[in-house]
């Protein structure tokens, strides 16, 4: 048997685990340890890894389209697992560090509560730290921890890297979407944190590797949006499973015989499709001109963001098709179709895929000044 059918059987297995239990991360609001060391198999948590710490050196496609993969079999799954890519912010740490962190292996779950950003106090060789924080997905599956803390200076905020006993998760994830990603408050209470142990977010990597190169932040907005492309699939499959079944208990032939519904399922695939080609299209551009020496260039970056908030938005209206032409089947709590959209549009709500990016890119795409952090 070949690794590459080793490694299909592996991810098929894991993928039907997964919605297996998603009602149970759902219940409990978050993805169980258990769960997380079998994304762990995957080479979620390693894929970018540094080489020289046993890292598996994906390039960002192979691992976007992982998780769209397991984002295809529950929403929050592929949300906790999209941290995987948490690496190339800590590529940002010093090199002793790293070689802590990996020192039982290539295999490490990061988590952050990165904002609000909270001051700390300065002391020698390092930072006292104290504060509550939100929105850290995967918190409670973590092998490390970063918040968010301002240097007082003036300079750009940093991630203080802990281990999960020097922090207390504050379980307050009480919302519709996204409920499995268990993205819990984090409390400090006077932890101290050596200078190596921090780093600023899309900082100097000290590891030379390409996948370094890609833009950071860019690229966190991407890991969030292919969930939705995940999602939207598995929307989409829903109803064109519903759409063979019975006639509706009005009389109505069943969905496949409605001209209007495969007017729209044509529609909702070809919005789809058209904003995945995009993403990834950009995604490979980037990472192409990152193997020939080029780096990245401020364009690329910002065709990222695009292709990032759109793929967010197109994944998001598909699911909100496929819902509206269920009918009355979808909404009954239970329904797959009811988490898809909740889920759906939580993604459409972070930061990184506002409305406001497309502010961003129209004004690099006209050569005026983008706002800032934007590239």
């Amino acid at each position: 048997m070949t690794v590459e059918i080793q490694n299909q059987k592996l991810l098929n297995r894991v993928l039907n685990e997964i919605r297996s239990r998603r009602d149970e991360f759902e219940e409990k609001r978050h993805v169980p340890r258990d769960m997380v060391a079998q994304l762990k198999q995957l080479g979620v948590y390693r894929a970018h890894t540094p080489r020289c710490f046993g890292g598996d050196a994906c390039s960002p496609t192979e691992f976007l389209r992982l998780i769209e993969d397991i984002s295809e079999a529950d929403g929050s799954a592929g949300w906790v697992a999209s941290f995987g890519s948490a690496a190339v912010y800590l590529a940002s740490l010093p090199r002793d560090t790293l070689a802590r962190i990996y020192a039982n292996g290539p295999d490490v779950s990061f988590a952050g509560g990165l904002f609000p950003v909270q001051p700390a106090e300065k002391v020698a060789s390092g930072w006292r730290v104290n504060g509550l924080w939100k929105f850290a997905s995967g918190c409670k599956g973590a092998d490390i921890l970063g918040v968010g803390i301002g240097t007082g200076d003036g300079g750009k905020p940093l991630t203080a890297v802990l281990m999960p006993e020097d922090v207390e998760i504050v379980e307050n994830w009480e919302v519709f979407g996204m409920r499995g990603t268990g993205s819990h408050d984090l409390r400090v209470k006077d932890a101290f944190v050596s200078d190596d142990w921090t780093f600023v977010r899309g900082g100097v990597p000290s590891i030379e590797e390409p996948i370094f190169q890609y833009p950071s932040i860019a690229y966190a907005s991407q890991v969030l949006a292919v969930v939705n492309l995940g999602v939207a699939r598995a929307a989409l499959n829903e109803v064109s499973q519903m759409a063979g079944g019975h006639p509706s208990i009005t009389g109505a032939p069943k969905m496949a015989d409605r001209a209007y519904i495969r007017i729209a399922v044509a529609k909702a695939e070809a919005s789809l499709r058209s904003a995945r080609a995009f993403f990834y299209e950009a995604t490979d551009s980037a990472w192409d001109s990152i193997l020939r020496g080029d780096g990245v260039s401020a364009d690329q970056t910002s065709m990222l963001r695009l292709a990032a908030v759109k793929a967010a938005r197109a994944g998001a209206s598909a699911v909100q098709s496929a819902y509206l032409l269920a009918g009355t089947a979808a909404i009954y709590d239970g329904h797959p179709l009811q988490r898809y959209l909740r889920d759906a549009m939580v993604v459409t709500q972070h930061a990184f895929l506002s409305e406001g990016i497309y502010d961003g890119a129209g004004s690099v795409f006209l050569g005026v000044p983008p706002m800032p952090g934007y590239i």
